[in-house]
C-alpha cells in the first residue's frame, strides 16, 4: 500500500467514510481538499464518489409520498403515549450511508424537543425511507442523464484539484488516442483544434457509475474543457443540449459511436464555439 502524507486514513473503509463525509459537506476546507485530491488519484474512490453523488441526485428526484391520515394518527398516538418518557434511543432507527451524521444529530435532539416534535415529519421520513428501500432509487438512477451529468461534473472538479488533470500528457492525438485505446479498447475522435484556440492537453480514464470511459482535456486560454465520451451502440445523432449548472457550462450531444459531455468553467459562448469546432472536425 502506498503511504500518503495528507493526514488522511490509509484504510480503505475509513477513506470511504471520508468520501461520504465530503458529499455530506461535513469536512473543513483543508480536509475536503485533501479528500478531493485522494479521490482524483484513486479510481476506486472516484467510482464511490460518483455513486454517492448519483444516489443523492436520484433520491432528490423521488416523489415525496404523502402518508395517510390513519397512518399519521397511529404515529400521533405513539407519540402521545411516549412523550412524557423523553425517549433517548441508543441505536438509530435507520441510517443511510450518505446521511448518517445528520440523522444522528437529529435524534440527539429528539428528547429536548419531544413536547413539540412534528410526528407528521417523522411519518413522511419513514415513508420516504420505505420508498428508497423498495428499489425506487435504482429505478431513478437508471437512464437518468442528470445522474450522468452530475458524475461528469464531479470528475471535472476533481481534475481541477489534481496535480495533473490528465493521465497522458500530449497535444498529439496520435499519442492520446492509442493510449486510451490500449487501456479501454476504444477512443473518441481527438481533433487538433489548436489553430482555433482550443489546444489538446491530453486524455484520462474517467470512472462513471463504476465504468471506465475515455475523457479528453482541451485548454482555452486559462480554462480547461473536459470532454467525456460515453460509448453507444449506434442510434441517431443528437444536437447539443444545454446542461449547465452550479457555475459550470455543460453541453451534451451524440453521434453514432459516442455520447459526448463537455464541461468547463468558462462562459457558455466559449463552450459553444468549442463544441461547434469539435463536431465539425470529428465529422471529417
Amino acid at each position: 500500500m502506498t503511504a500518503h502524507k495528507d493526514g488522511l486514513p490509509e484504510d480503505k473503509v475509513e477513506m470511504t467514510m471520508m468520501v461520504h463525509a465530503l458529499v455530506d459537506g461535513e469536512l473543513d476546507a483543508a480536509t475536503a481538499l485533501a479528500v478531493e485530491r485522494r479521490i482524483a488519484a484513486d479510481p476506486e474512490l472516484a467510482a464511490e464518489h460518483a455513486r454517492i453523488a448519483a444516489l443523492r441526485v436520484a433520491v432528490n428526484r423521488l416523489p415525496k409520498p404523502q402518508p395517510s391520515k390513519a397512518f399519521l394518527g397511529r404515529i400521533q398516538a405513539i407519540g402521545g403515549a411516549d412523550a412524557h418518557q423523553a425517549p433517548q434511543p441508543s441505536v438509530l432507527p435507520f441510517r443511510t450511508p450518505s446521511s448518517h451524521s445528520r440523522t444522528e444529530r437529529s435524534f440527539r435532539g429528539w428528547s429536548a424537543r419531544s413536547a413539540t416534535f412534528d410526528w407528521r415529519a417523522l411519518a413522511a421520513s419513514i415513508a420516504i425511507t420505505a420508498v428508497v428501500a423498495s428499489g425506487a432509487t435504482q429505478w431513478a438512477m437508471t437512464g437518468g442523464s442528470d445522474d450522468f451529468a452530475a458524475a461528469v461534473a464531479s470528475g471535472h472538479r476533481r481534475s481541477l484539484l489534481a496535480a495533473n488533470p490528465v493521465d497522458v500528457v500530449s497535444s498529439d492525438r496520435h499519442t492520446v488516442k492509442p493510449w486510451l485505446d490500449g487501456r479501454l479498447g476504444m477512443s473518441p475522435p481527438a481533433p487538433d483544434l489548436a489553430k482555433d484556440g482550443f489546444a489538446l492537453v491530453g486524455g484520462r480514464v474517467e470512472v462513471v457509475d463504476g465504468q471506465p470511459i475515455p475523457a479528453l482535456v482541451y485548454r482555452h486560454n486559462e480554462h480547461l474543457i473536459t470532454l467525456v465520451a460515453q460509448p453507444r451502440n449506434g442510434g441517431e445523432a443528437s444536437n447539443p443540449v444545454d446542461r449547465s449548472a452550479d457555475g459550470f457550462s455543460m453541453v451534451s450531444w451524440s453521434d453514432r459511436a459516442f455520447a459526448y459531455w463537455a464541461i468547463t468553467d468558462m462562459e457558455r459562448s466559449g463552450l459553444d464555439e468549442f463544441v461547434t469546432r469539435f463536431r465539425a472536425a470529428a465529422a471529417i
